[in-house]
């Protein structure tokens, strides 16, 4: 429409607010509206037109009397928006039609009336625009095309752009807000248009009408200058209501990336990504606008940190989101043997999937177990809708939740379980040795008091909750610092240990933080000592009655030990160990040689985050991406604690058993074999959840390959389970 306009209307707007350079950044409602009509054939002009608009708050700050010159008085007297713009479409058309002319474009002072001010509200209020809001042309850098020695187009104003021109100001009985804006734009527009630059106007900006979807690709250069952050978002919010908070703005195509947490959940954060910087500057003024009853932190952010969330190299996931124009849904907790078709079923006929099971990518591990969790993709609104009616119902013997979901969202989701590594297949090649999980470097005793335990934590508060509940403070905590204490079912207990660099940083932080929120919780915060600490995650309690050590007087509880290190350089990649190895309580051994030797520590590979920590039933984790080396352990007083020394024999890994199978269960499976209960190891996956697998020690390499042709693929609970030899 707009490329073939003959006619402009040269518009104005102004808010009960902030105007001129900050229009729309105040989120204030307009209230007054002028235009006129430029014939561009004949360069005549129609009847300039004022109208006042009815704010819903009928409040105006002081700086907007005195701009506007207008009062509460007036204002209540005032048609709504939704009134004035039908007039203003009336008006138009009849001397459209007067004139002999079909269509007409906006003419205006910079874009912040129409993106910033006209669009937000418009969105806000739930009101349709007229068609002509979505194209517009901007005087300012028509007259920079003219003239382009007058300046850069964001340094031009009306007065300078007069001025270069030599067109005389306006008396001052003429300087009505409004009123004198137009007739400037419209003496500028006919002078540009006459000899001897004979202008036409052809830079038509767009506002798009709706957030187009699509896949990106880690490949894909992205500008950091088009990026943001936007923060505080309701948890439900989807990338159409991100795209509604921003209306008026450009997102780029798949350019809003809802961030998850640990958890795989919507921690409240999104990245956008805008089609230019000068639509990113826009966005970066609606710092702390509201979304509901909620206002939203806008922050710079980079094209890595977008690409990080939204970027894919999933070929599965490109073919899922190539279809244009579908609406995803994301459903969660699924029951794990669920079928396409039990999912189809369970939609019904009232929300077809688009392409029946081809619509439908479940989320799954790298070895191929599902994770519970599936994404569909629907043709249009209404079936959506239909869909998420369905939210918590039943699907076999568990109930589904549903929500809206982005291109970005899948993504993010499938990098995220497919990323993860699992515990490797230990090779066959040679007895493989596994670390002894003793007494870590963070839980060595003493009573400095250089820490702080925080009680009272939403179950739901993962480590990024912590860190961002500490504040200013985390720059303080020492590398991975951050300790979560789980509950006997391996599930977020409430209670974390943070350590400090030092005791007045820790004393700091207990007064600083001390009933503090995080997120409808308030958390106490108290100061503590390394060995309170250590005695709570190994098993004690710390009350107002006192410290009530562990059940065991030893500083640790280790994990089976399956083969001795002579020396770090005999590890070999088998021994990294990339997700949390939860190992089940076993009573120690004693040491066979009066010599201490060196016991194994994990250390951390990476400082991005600190590790799973050791819950108080004497759970262990070692962080991802850790290797075991050798490290000699200080007693409290100070003699070197003895060592956990290796249990002799031949490994064997179990893969497939029941996610509730036990100790106990697997003892059932190798009965006749001898084994004790402490030569069972479970493994638990990064959620502190069994894994399914499990690691076995019998007496000997005769007894492990017999066990392996005799019970291979046998039943456990009605699953065939494999089983594997770790040795020759």
């Amino acid at each position: 429409m707009a490329s073939h306009s003959d006619t402009l209307v040269v518009f104005f707007g102004a808010t009960a607010g902030a105007n001129g350079g900050k229009l729309g950044s105040d989120e204030r409602e307009i209230i007054l509206l002028v235009w006129q009509i430029v014939d561009l054939h004949e360069k005549k002009v129609g009847k300039l037109q004022r109208r006042l608009v009815k704010p819903d708050s009928l409040e105006l700050t002081d700086q907007s009397k005195e701009e506007t010159g207008l009062s509460v008085e007036e204002l209540y007297k005032a048609e709504p928006l939704d009134k004035v713009l039908q007039q203003f479409q009336q008006s138009v058309s009849a001397e459209l039609k007067a004139l002999g002319r079909s269509s007409y474009t906006l003419c205006v002072d910079g874009p912040l009336i129409i993106r910033q001010a006209l669009h937000p509200e418009a969105s806000k209020k739930n009101l349709v625009l007229p068609e002509c809001f979505y194209s517009f042309v901007d005087v300012r850098k028509e007259f920079h095309k003219c003239c382009p020695n007058a300046g850069q187009v964001q340094d031009l104003t009306l007065h300078s752009m007069l001025e270069y021109v030599c067109i005389p100001e306006l008396p001052l009985s003429e300087q009505v807000m409004g009123l004198k804006e137009v007739r400037c734009m419209v003496q500028l527009s006919l002078h540009i248009l006459a000899e001897p630059y004979n202008h036409k106007f052809s830079c038509f900006e767009a506002v798009k009408y709706k957030l187009e979807s699509g896949a990106c690709s880690k490949t894909e250069p992205v500008d950091s200058e088009t990026v943001i952050r936007a923060r505080g978002l309701p948890w439900q919010s989807s990338d159409q209501d991100i795209s509604r908070f921003f209306k008026g703005l450009n997102i780029a195509k798949g350019g809003v990336a809802l961030c998850l947490n640990a958890q795989g959940r919507r921690n409240g954060e999104a990245l956008v990504r805008f089609i230019n910087q000068e639509h990113r500057d826009l966005a970066l003024e609606r710092h702390k606008h509201h979304m509901g009853s909620r206002y939203i932190e806008v922050y710079k952010a980079t094209g890595e940190e977008f690409l990080k969330i939204a970027g894919g190299t999933s070929n599965e996931v490109a073919q899922f989101l190539s279809k244009e124009n579908q609406v995803i849904i994301r459903m969660r907790g699924l029951p794990f043997t669920a079928s396409p078709q039990d999912v189809l079923t369970f939609l019904g006929a009232d929300s077809p999937v688009t392409d029946a099971s081809d619509g439908l990518l479940f989320v799954k591990y790298p070895d191929g177990r599902p994770t519970g969790d599936a994404f569909v993709l629907f043709s249009c609104e209404e079936y959506a809708l239909n869909a998420l009616k369905k939210h918590k119902q039943i699907l076999g013997k568990r109930y589904i939740e549903l929500f809206r979901s982005t291109a970005a969202e899948v993504q993010q989701v499938l990098n995220r379980y497919m990323s993860t590594p699992l515990i490797s297949t230990l090779p066959s090649s040679s007895m493989v040795p596994m670390p002894v999980l003793a007494t870590p470097p963070y839980l060595a005793t003493g009573s400095t008091r250089d820490c702080v335990r925080l009680r009272g934590l939403p179950y739901t508060a993962a480590i990024e909750d912590i860190l961002e509940f500490m504040g200013e403070h985390t720059i303080d905590i020492k590398p991975h610092g951050v300790h979560m204490v789980l509950n006997q079912q391996g599930r977020p207990s409430g209670d974390a240990f943070i350590q400090m660099r030092a005791a007045d940083r820790a004393f700091m932080v207990a007064q600083k933080c001390h009933k503090k929120m995080m997120k409808d919780r308030y958390v106490e915060v108290f100061q503590c000592s390394t060995e309170e600490m250590s005695f709570v995650l190994m098993g004690g309690t710390l009350n107002r009655s006192g410290l009530s050590p562990p059940p065991c007087k030893l500083p640790c509880l280790a994990p089976p030990a399956y083969a001795a290190f002579p020396s770090p350089a005999m590890l070999s990649e088998a021994a990294l160990y990339q997700p949390p190895l939860l190992a089940t309580p076993r009573t120690p051994q004693p040491p066979h040689s009066p010599h201490p030797t060196p016991t194994l520590a994990y250390y951390p590979h990476s400082t991005t985050l600190p590790p799973v920590s050791p819950s108080t039933m004497s759970y262990f984790a070692s962080p991802p991406g850790s290797v075991a080396l050798a490290a000699q352990q200080p007693h409290a007083q100070g003699h070197i604690a003895s060592p956990m020394m290796p249990q002799h024999g031949a490994l064997v890994r179990m893969q497939g058993l029941p996610y509730n199978a036990g100790v106990k269960d697997i003892l059932s499976f190798f009965q006749g074999y001898q084994l004790q209960p402490d030569a069972v190891l479970l493994l638990y996956n990064f959620s502190g959840q069994r894994s399914g697998e499990a690691l076995v020690t019998f007496p000997s390499e005769e007894s492990a390959r017999r066990a392996v042709a005799e019970r291979a693929n046998h039943p456990l609970s009605g699953l065939p389970v494999r089983l594997l030899v770790c040795c020759d």
